[in-house]
């Protein structure tokens, strides 16, 4: 690892800094190296002890503020709404901006966070992109505009947000191979795959440890129903990314997710009380936390007895039921609460959700697609644990090309399309039963080849020889 830049390195990469202290400087690379490789550095404290001795360092240091509230926004654990802390942080950001002689791409990361916390994530976007265009090498802006595109399910600029600055990565610059990853997800979610594939084994040959490109290798052969090479880059990979705290869990639902498909229920299962529910436990992350309940949920559409599993992510997720940071989350906390037949945080995160729309939402974006999207997704799930399958697919069905505005990948949407097939295959409506098997020949078409299809149009079948 080489030394973490001080002040006049910064202003060498082009990338000015507005503080005289060297120490905060270097505590700013590391927290922004932890936060792309997805690691907690022990020695450190990991990101959250850095944090501390950047801000000891310079207490009014404005990018340490600016990654230090960007951290906690895109997390989507919390908000400015939910939490005054962070919401006096924000505002304290903004002060010290306009109260210091600081650069004008410093100006524009503080513009950028502000629009984040009011709920305005597509001008944030512009606002990082704004940056790129004079700063191509601020992996700050790359990173925070590549997570908050993911969340708005915009697939293509999360792609293009790095093409444009790919060119100017050369080996040179610190973090380089990262980029890699990166920009294989973006190609890869937008059904790139050899190219996406290619970056991130160029990736790999350069940091065997890089938790993101064996994710995004993870992503291409989920996508492609390649379960043999799924499964055995993931057993061969595991020494190497196992011990990466922030996305180890994320990696081994991805192993559990080949094994559902194979229909081997059991060493699903083994993983995830093995390595996804010991991992929640400790860490809490919204990502963990969306992970468990989207696994379960999977196996429960299969048929399998998940037994108290419900149970225990439920007494987390329910946490998180009144905040609606962002739908996507909401949607799997609603699994966490129906599985766990959690009726009061059943209702109380359709009422609160019901209640922010109604109340003036403005330019929330999240707030803005409850009504139209968010909350016939999350009656639907209602309506189906209720065995009110026709009403279930008359939500869902006609929303189905949309709910990737809610966000998260192809491969962790793939559940609503689960979900719907399996509503349909339960509905007494012929016509509802119908569009099941036309939904299944779509499946099989676009995946080839996959156990789970297979599975489930023997089950459609075996229902239109007994109507």
């Amino acid at each position: 690892m080489a030394p973490w830049r001080d002040c006049q390195a910064w202003q060498d990469a082009g990338l000015v800094l507005s503080t005289t202290s060297n120490e905060a400087c270097k505590m700013f690379d590391a927290t922004l190296t932890q936060y792309a490789t997805w690691t907690n550095d022990k020695s450190l404290g990991g990101i959250e002890g850095t944090l501390a001795k950047m801000k000891a360092a310079d207490p009014n240091f404005i990018m340490g503020h600016v990654i230090d509230s960007g951290l906690a926004l895109v997390g989507t654990g919390s908000s400015v709404r939910l939490d005054k802390k962070l919401d006096s942080a924000i505002r304290t950001m903004v002060a010290l901006s306009q109260s210091q002689s600081v650069t004008e791409r410093e100006k524009l990361h503080v513009s950028a966070l502000e629009l984040f916390a009011s709920g305005q994530l597509p001008r944030a976007c512009d606002t990082w992109e704004q940056i790129l265009q004079n700063h191509p090498t601020d992996l700050l802006a790359i990173k925070l505009a590549h997570d908050t595109y993911f969340y708005l399910g915009q697939q293509t600029q999360m792609r293009d947000s790095i093409a444009r600055v790919y060119s100017h990565w050369t080996p040179d610059v610190p973090l380089s191979s990262y980029l890699k990853g990166m920009y294989a997800f973006g190609l890869l979610e937008t059904n790139l795959y050899d190219r996406a594939e290619k970056l991130a084994y160029e990736a790999l040959a350069i940091n065997q440890t890089d938790a993101w490109s064996v994710h995004s290798i993870a992503h291409i052969n989920e996508m492609r129903g390649d379960l043999k090479s799924g499964l055995e880059f993931m057993k061969q990979t595991e020494n190497n990314w196992k011990d990466g705290d922030m996305l180890a869990c994320h990696n081994y639902w991805h192993w559990a997710l080949y094994f559902i498909e194979k229909g081997d229920y059991e060493a699903a299962l083994t993983i995830y009380d093995t390595h996804i529910a010991p991992r929640y436990q400790l860490n809490g992350s919204m990502l963990d936390v969306v992970d468990t309940c989207s696994m379960l949920y999977r196996l429960q559409l299969e048929g399998v007895k998940v037994g108290d599993r419900w149970k225990g992510i439920n007494q987390l997720a329910k946490k998180h039921a009144k905040d609606h940071t962002l739908i996507f989350n909401d949607a799997h906390i609603l699994m966490a609460s129906l599985g766990a037949q959690d009726h009061q945080t059943t209702q109380e995160l359709l009422k609160t959700l019901q209640e922010l729309c109604s109340s003036a939402p403005g330019e929330d974006h999240e707030l803005n697609l409850a009504p139209k999207l968010g909350l016939p997704l999350l009656q639907a799930f209602v309506e189906f644990g209720n065995n009110n399958y026709d009403k279930a697919v008359e939500l869902l069905y006609p929303i189905r090309y949309q709910l990737v505005e809610i966000g998260g990948s192809n491969a962790q949407r793939d559940v609503f399309a689960q979900f719907l097939i399996h509503a349909a295959l339960n509905c007494k409506s012929k016509a509802n039963q119908k569009l099941a098997r036309c939904l299944l020949i779509e499946r099989d078409e676009l995946k080839p080849n996959s156990p789970l299809t297979e599975r489930l149009i023997r089950k459609a079948t075996a229902i239109h020889a007994v109507g």
